[in-house]
């Protein structure tokens, strides 16, 4: 099986980085996990900064960090913002599992693209996840975040 990424389409994809989603938030789209987290500007250089799971310290740091700035997005009614902030700690449980899994972080071998060996990881990053993720899904069970989710999704997808 093909990694998704060698069949990536770069014209289909909603998320751009040469538009400032704080000034036009209606181009901004929900997408499915942490699609546009590394792009969407502003958001990227206010949360990307943030961003770390080496060690659950500076993982249980980072979630703090990104979970204050969410629930300052959600305060001020910004729900691109808080959806990016949400799609960080995604993010922060998602690749600290692949780093538990495998070594380096690498699911694929670089020369010929076949699967790498699992279990060949960093225990240690577990930890890491488990932080992570209890702060994803303490945002994603904020009753404002799911209501401004909810709309955004039906009236812009």
């Amino acid at each position: 099986m093909k990694p998704s990424y060698l069949n990536f389409d770069k014209d289909a994809y909603h998320w751009r980085p040469d538009v400032d989603y704080r000034a036009e938030p209606e181009r901004y789209r929900v997408g499915k996990g942490e699609q546009g987290v590394l792009i969407c500007e502003p958001y990227k250089g206010e949360l990307a900064p943030l961003w770390r799971f080496k060690t659950p310290e500076i993982a249980r740091e980072s979630s703090r960090a990104i979970y204050r700035k969410f629930l300052a997005y959600l305060k001020a009614d910004d729900f691109v913002g808080a959806d990016m902030a949400r799609k960080y700690l995604q993010m922060g449980f998602t690749r600290a599992r692949r780093y538990t899994n495998y070594k380096g972080g690498r699911k694929y071998d670089p020369d010929d693209k076949r699967p790498l060996e699992k279990g060949t990881g960093d225990p240690e990053k577990a930890e890491s996840a488990r932080i992570f993720y209890e702060a994803w899904r303490k945002a994603e069970a904020r009753p404002k975040y799911a209501s401004m989710k909810a709309t955004w999704k039906a009236e812009r997808g």
